[in-house]
């Protein structure tokens, strides 16, 4: 049985970037768009006291960037772990700097337990 990662990268990868990509274009355009307008309008919507997204009217701003944020770091460590630690076949590809010598033997090893 494969595991939830196995599927990311294999037939749920083009999935996982759209969704990815659409959490990651939804804050930066709250960002761009809905903020900076109220900064050239110069007052904030909503009724609010201070400039406020759309999601701030149910969410608080905190508990919104810790998500926002989270949402955008946890895959990125995982990305970077397997690309620094990549599998036997994806290794051999490789023509960046990141493989280090270090993690090639820790991946040759993992492959050849498996």
């Amino acid at each position: 049985m494969s595991s939830v990662l196995d599927r990311l990268n294999g037939p749920w990868h083009r999935r996982s970037l759209q969704a990815f990509m659409v959490i990651v274009i939804a804050h930066w355009a709250e960002h761009l768009g809905l903020l900076q307008a109220q900064v050239i309008a110069g007052r904030p919507f909503f009724g609010a006291a201070t400039p406020t997204s759309i999601l701030q009217l149910w969410f608080p701003r905190l508990e919104l960037h810790l998500f926002y944020n989270t949402v955008v770091f946890i895959p990125m460590v995982v990305a970077m772990y397997y690309h620094v630690y990549p599998n036997a076949p994806e290794a051999h590809g490789m023509r960046c700097s990141c493989l280090t010598s270090q993690g090639l033997r820790a991946s040759l090893a993992r492959s050849a337990i498996t």
